[in-house]
């Protein structure tokens, strides 16, 4: 089976995000790319999360062409394409419709600097993407244009999406925009929430340049 760990990978995370409530029902979606082979892992079209198996898993080329599997790939696979042809470090995407993120969506307004950790992202603000049919390359673009340096975005009345260059790291990623969308929320619903200022979020955006284990 082509890129079987990937395709593992990704139905181990499938569960996480549908357990941790980023997704509901058959929403959301998950893709890794490699980029050695050219190939990228999807998850399948409207097959639960605690159903699919590693070999429902489609395999791509970045062209939209079936490498293997006999499965429908998500309807959001030119959206995962578009990102890794954007980024170059990119190695995994992370498609929500988790409640929070999905809320700034509909409202069609970015996630603004409430918390530090939004600088997850790379950026002091997630931009939100303009409304688009889910599934069409027209979806795929306006994000692509929308995200810019951001390794995540908004779709507005849609979702969330998350770059990483690992499954892990834009996995994580997803969270902590969830998170930072809530704390923003929240606050909003009890007075105006006092964001940071560029200065400070330079600051913390510097800092996370070296957060973590140092790399080997």
């Amino acid at each position: 089976m082509l890129l079987q760990e990937e395709r593992e990978e990704i139905v181990e995370y499938g569960k996480r995000m549908s357990g941790d409530r980023l997704a509901a029902g058959t929403s959301g979606n998950i893709s890794i790319y490699n980029a050695e082979k050219g190939w990228m892992a999807i998850s399948p079209s409207g097959i639960g999360y605690f159903d699919t198996k590693p070999e429902d898993v489609v395999v791509m080329d970045l062209n939209g062409d079936i490498i293997e599997g006999w499965r429908k790939p998500s309807s959001e696979w030119a959206l995962h394409t578009a990102m890794y042809k954007a980024k170059p470090g990119c190695r995994a995407v992370v498609h929500t419709h988790s409640m929070y993120c999905t809320v700034f969506a509909t409202l069609r307004q970015p996630l603004r600097p409430a918390h530090y950790v939004i600088a997850d992202a790379g950026v002091d603000t997630v931009p939100c993407a303009p409304y688009c049919t889910y599934g069409t390359r027209k979806l795929a673009e306006a994000a692509v244009k929308a995200i810019g340096d951001s390794n995540a975005v908004l779709l507005a009345n849609h979702g969330m999406l998350a770059c990483g260059g690992s499954l892990a790291g834009a996995y994580s990623l997803a969270c902590g925009m969830e998170f930072c969308a809530e704390v923003e929320y929240r606050a909003r619903t009890i007075g105006n929430p006092v964001y940071l200022s560029a200065e400070e979020m330079a600051e913390v955006l510097e800092s996370f340049k070296s957060y973590g284990q140092p790399k080997k």
